[in-house]
């Protein structure tokens, strides 16, 4: 049997922990179904810092990290997202554990914001990786050293996988079952669980959510003017001559605070505006482009398949509320 390893550790979210054993039990399932024996033989593996009694799952034993032997696929489910830091600095006990089993030849794969505790180890960097597009800034800003890729939904690398937010989840566990029992099984289990199977661009699901807890104030006086000037017509260089500081200075100051860059900051503050305009009125392309602040619309619309992953028209098509 394939040895999986589920971590069970602090601050994990109960959904995704729930909907990895769900997936991996149908599997189990089918193959007593088809006449052949259970395929994983899962493991719960929790840290000493839980108690045994709060991790016990019906049908299932949750193993110390001691207890555990060797394992051939580690799964770590998504974190909730309040503090990650705080979440990977509770959870350090796991990263000599995982760096062991992969240099013994376990493959691992982390679900959403899992993401954040495998890089913790080391072993993504050099390595293409994704997480919860709404984490990206953060995850890109803590792991400067892995190539990371938040528009893709599931990524593997040398025996070692990421998946982007909630859904993607699914995605990745496809992909496993696919590489450890066959293609003609993940099609089944995708059919079981609805999964749409050929989604490979999570970008439209992000949303941007500007940093503002950095403590520069002459950051966010910058960041204002751009948010107040942005469905005007106004260059970099024109919301710059508000700002009493050097170019030189602020742009520098900008990029570390926010994560972006001033013109990457205006850019995703008009598209986020147009994404808005998509979903909640019937204004036209053109009118959506000019209420944010574009003026060609061939430019807006190379931006915001950029920034999205699809064209506005898709876009639209795709969150916007039908009528009953």
């Amino acid at each position: 049997m394939v040895q999986v390893a589920l971590l069970l550790p602090n601050n994990y979210r109960l959904l995704s922990v729930a909907a990895i054993l769900d997936v991996f039990d149908t599997v189990n399932h089918h193959y007593e179904e088809i006449g052949r024996a259970p395929l994983f033989q899962i493991n719960l593996i929790r840290n000493t810092t839980i108690s045994k009694e709060g991790t016990t799952f019906e049908k299932y034993n949750a193993l110390s990290l001691s207890e555990s032997g060797p394992q051939n696929l580690i799964l770590i489910p998504a974190f909730g997202t309040s503090d990650l830091n705080t979440a990977i600095q509770e959870n350090l006990e796991f990263l000599p554990w995982l760096q062991q089993q992969y240099k013994k030849g376990a493959e691992l794969a982390s679900f959403c914001t899992g993401a954040f505790l495998l890089a913790a180890t080391g072993l993504l960097n050099g390595k293409i990786a994704t997480t919860h597009v709404n984490a990206s800034p953060a995850f890109a800003s803590c792991f400067p050293d892995v190539y990371f890729t938040p528009e893709k939904v599931v990524t593997a690398d040398q025996g070692i996988y990421t998946s982007g937010g909630s859904t993607s989840s699914f995605h990745l566990m496809l992909m496993l079952i696919h590489n450890y029992c066959s293609r003609d099984t993940a099609i089944h289990i995708a059919k079981i669980f609805s999964i749409d199977m050929n989604r490979e661009q999570q970008s439209h699901f992000g949303t941007f959510h500007p940093v503002r807890d950095h403590g520069d104030e002459l950051v966010a006086k910058t960041q204002l003017c751009i948010e107040n000037a942005y469905k005007e017509s106004v260059t970099i260089e024109d919301i710059l001559q508000q700002i009493p500081s050097s170019r030189r200075n602020i742009v520098r100051r900008f990029k570390q605070a926010t994560g972006n860059t001033l013109i990457e900051y205006l850019q995703k503050t008009r598209i986020e505006a147009a994404k808005k305009l998509l979903e909640q009125t019937n204004l036209s392309i053109l009118e959506v482009m000019l209420g944010s602040g574009y003026n060609d619309l061939k430019t807006f619309r190379q931006l915001f398949k950029k920034n999205s992953g699809m064209t506005p028209k898709d876009y639209r098509d795709k969150f916007k509320p039908k009528a009953a």
